[in-house]
């Protein structure tokens, strides 16, 4: 199993790359699908999931062209209950990779369908979770309710959503995972933010304010004011 980084300078984009046994998968793709395809071809891979930390509108272009270039699966995270050209998944759902498993967690809070992907190695050992913008290196992504999912929600609502995924879907989860976020996703760009776009969740779970104890009121306020 390898996981690695495809960084697109067009986009200023980082899209993770899962490759195990002839079979790949690729966690939110930039628009430079050559790149992602280019990187499959060396490994004589076939693409066969492309996963979605979240959904936005504009993407439904990209995902069509890497469907038809690749004929991989969309799959979208748990709360997009309004996606129509992939596979929506469940929380918990498991895809299996050549010999490697991912599985879906759903993390609301971002936005309103969020969900995590813990990499499961060949050996059955929980290696990885590629967080998107949900979990940034030294922050938490700022609410984004712009997905007519979450229209009717405000930003204060989605944190309090955030608060709740942080305390029962991230902290209880091994402390040696590597977490792959992804900050160049939208509505991600906080002051706290690492330059970092990796880390033992352990280590984050000493040095990021937000996984630190404190109530739910607590936890809206400091997330609402280190927007930038």
């Amino acid at each position: 199993m390898k996981i690695e980084q495809i960084y697109s300078k067009g986009s200023n984009h980082t899209t993770y790359y899962l490759e195990s046994n002839g079979e790949a998968a690729i966690f939110d793709p930039s628009d430079e699908i050559h790149l992602i395809i280019e990187k499959a071809n060396v490994d004589y891979a076939r693409i066969k999931y492309v996963f979605e930390t979240g959904f936005h509108e504009n993407l439904e272009r990209l995902h069509m062209a890497i469907k038809n270039e690749t004929g991989g699966d969309i799959i979208f995270g748990c709360g997009d209950i309004n996606n129509y050209y992939g596979i929506t998944a469940n929380d918990n759902q498991v895809f299996r990779v050549g010999d490697c498993k991912v599985k879906a967690i759903y993390t609301p809070g971002h936005t309103l369908e969020a969900t995590s992907y813990l990499i499961i190695d060949e050996n059955g050992m929980e290696h990885g979770l590629i967080t998107g913008a949900t979990l940034l290196i030294g922050d938490v992504g700022e609410p984004n309710a712009d997905y007519k999912n979450a229209k009717a929600l405000s930003k204060e609502s989605l944190v309090r959503i955030l608060y709740k995924t942080i305390k029962e879907r991230i902290l209880p989860l091994k402390d040696i995972l590597v977490i792959y976020s992804n900050p160049k996703n939208p509505g991600a760009h906080r002051k706290m933010m690492s330059a970092f776009i990796t880390d033992t969740l352990g280590h984050q779970k000493k040095v990021n304010y937000a996984l630190q104890p404190m109530s739910e009121n607590d936890f809206v306020n400091v997330v609402l004011g280190i927007a930038v």
